[in-house]
């Protein structure tokens, strides 16, 4: 595949109007465009597909569905039908001209069992008239949109036989403006923004949490730690609910807290901890939850990349990824959460101002999340002395171990 090694891929969350994620847009983008490379678009599409179809959509997406773009040579070519009909919906580009030959060929695609989406509609068009019948979801580009020539464009674009999908929302306030308008679907990262509280205090039981999360750290001894999750009855319930799922693997129930330390470890304990923090009772497709997760287990990934042996700094990236959506989570301004929390210098230097190599990798994987692409991006690949393949096999392997992952988790929260 010759731009296998160029890659990486930017998974980016679709909501439903209850906040739950359904879809995620698979984005493939240059890691080394920083480079001059003069790419045959045709075998950049058809690298693409051959990518999302070889990884397996179960590896990328989950149980969710995959928006993937196509352009007219995907669409037009015989490879597309390596994309599995059941898990995926495709999303033509706004490049797309609606030749004959074009509609004939979404239409024909349709009958095979294929959904179709129209991307970045921000006005009436030739095109969108000729393909808007065909499509099952219409996606409105609402950036730097008027609400005006938003409300009218809804309104002309509103048919029950298909969604509207707002993408690029990046505000609670759009959101709720979104919703008023009758989207059914919302792109974008308003869910990830934090919205500051003032005078708001982190819950007890999240308290309760991170005090343990300190015992570990700290290398505490087993007794305090058995200890601190016995002083939480649910945390304890959590704990035993967690150890008796197949995820866990014993052999036989385990009915006492110490036993399920030993059964555990602390390195699965820690993981298990902070991801307890996110799910406050939800389930597991709670997008905070999955993005916290998902940042975590690739900074763990990359770390142990680039310190091959030192278990310690992939535990640290964890924390790092994991602990960057905390001010979001707890509506409370990041330094007050670090005040409250003993942590490392590096750790606090990476989650307040995006130094040192924690820092770095984390700012990595924030530019991955928004599909940027440019000199900055291949700048930070180059200090970090990683590669184009590094960086997105450490993405899928996060992405494998989540969907093993999610199972349990949601049985060991009640979900």
């Amino acid at each position: 595949m010759p731009y296998a090694n160029h890659f990486f891929l930017a998974r980016q969350p679709i909501l439903n109007r209850s906040q739950r994620l359904v879809a995620y847009e698979l984005l493939y983008r240059n890691a080394e465009s920083g480079d001059a490379q003069v790419t045959d678009g045709k075998a950049a599409t058809a690298s693409v597909i051959a990518h999302a179809s070889e990884l397996g959509m179960q590896k990328v997406v989950g149980e969710q569905l995959a928006y993937v773009n196509v352009d007219t040579e995907g669409l037009m070519s015989d490879f597309i039908h390596f994309l599995p009909n059941d898990k995926v919906i495709l999303e033509v580009l706004e490049s797309v001209d609606a030749t004959p030959d074009v509609v004939a060929r979404v239409t024909e695609l349709k009958r095979a069992g294929y959904k179709f989406a129209l991307d970045d509609v921000v006005g009436a068009s030739d095109s969108l008239a000729k393909l808007q019948p065909l499509m099952d979801v219409i996606k409105i580009d609402i950036k730097g949109m008027e609400r005006n020539s938003l409300e009218q464009l809804t309104r002309s674009l509103k048919n029950p036989k298909q969604k509207l999908l707002a993408e690029k929302v990046e505000t609670q306030e759009e959101f709720r403006h979104c919703m008023e308008l009758g989207f059914e679907y919302f792109q974008g990262y308003y869910f990830a923004r934090p919205v500051i509280l003032s005078g708001k205090k982190i819950a007890p039981s999240q308290m309760a949490v991170m005090h343990l999360l300190e015992l570990l750290a700290s290398d505490a001894d087993q007794r305090d730690i058995e200890r601190g999750i016995k002083l939480d009855p649910l945390i304890t319930l959590n704990l035993l609910r967690l150890v008796n799922t197949p995820a866990v693997g014993a052999r036989f129930r385990i009915n006492s807290v110490g036993h399920a330390l030993i059964v555990l470890g602390r390195r699965q304990l820690q993981r298990w901890l902070q991801i307890l923090l996110y799910v406050k009772g939800q389930q597991y497709d709670s997008p905070l939850l999955q993005l916290a997760t998902t940042r975590g287990k690739t900074m763990e990934n990359l770390l142990e990349h680039l310190r091959p042996g030192e278990r310690i700094g992939a535990d640290i990236g964890f924390t790092v990824g994991i602990m960057s959506l905390m001010d979001t989570l707890f509506s409370v301004p990041m330094p007050e959460i670090l005040d409250s929390v003993n942590v490392l210098s590096e750790v606090r230097a990476a989650l307040l101002h995006r130094t040192g190599e924690y820092g770095d990798v984390l700012k990595l994987i924030e530019m991955v999340e928004q599909a940027q692409e440019g000199p900055e991006l291949t700048g930070l690949l180059h200090r970090l002395n990683l590669s184009p393949s590094a960086l997105y096999g450490s993405q899928l392997a996060a992405y494998e171990w989540l969907n093993e992952y999610a199972s349990g988790v949601n049985v060991a929260v009640g979900g």
